[in-house]
């Protein structure tokens, strides 16, 4: 078996593994599979640019930003109202940081999203009870 295939046996596991957590997810899940991910993703583009793989770093953080964006779209300023919105800003402001972080390959700035990110990950994780409560209305 040659390291290609076993390569891409892993990728094709963890594939299916990740769409098989999404399906059985529910939304509050899937927002924290989104946190998890784009953590996940700068923590890895810190790492290339550490090691001076800008083109893979870049296109960490690329994702990265897509899935910051992907939770701002979610979000629902007409039922959210100011929270809504500052989430809103605060994604912007996270997906702007992307953007300088992958042109001037820089660490710290990844730093600070991603600590941003846990932040919001943290909170999210802390509503989950209540959240279960309101699906489940026991």
């Amino acid at each position: 078996m040659s390291a290609y295939q076993s390569s891409s046996r892993a990728s094709a596991y963890q594939s299916v593994a990740a769409h098989g957590g999404v399906a059985a997810a529910n939304p509050h899940q899937l927002v924290a599979m989104l946190y998890d991910g784009a953590i996940e993703r700068i923590q890895s583009a810190r790492g290339k640019i550490l090691t001076g793989d800008a083109q893979k770093s870049a296109q960490l953080i690329q994702r990265a930003a897509d899935i910051v964006e992907e939770l701002r779209s979610a979000l629902r300023p007409e039922v959210g109202g100011e929270m809504a919105r500052n989430m809103a800003d605060l994604y912007e402001y996270c997906g702007h940081r992307l953007l300088v972080a992958s042109l001037r390959q820089k660490p710290e700035i990844l730093d600070e999203v991603a600590g941003l990110l846990r932040e919001l990950r943290s909170g999210w994780a802390a509503i989950a009870p209540a959240a279960q409560m309101l699906r489940t209305g026991t």
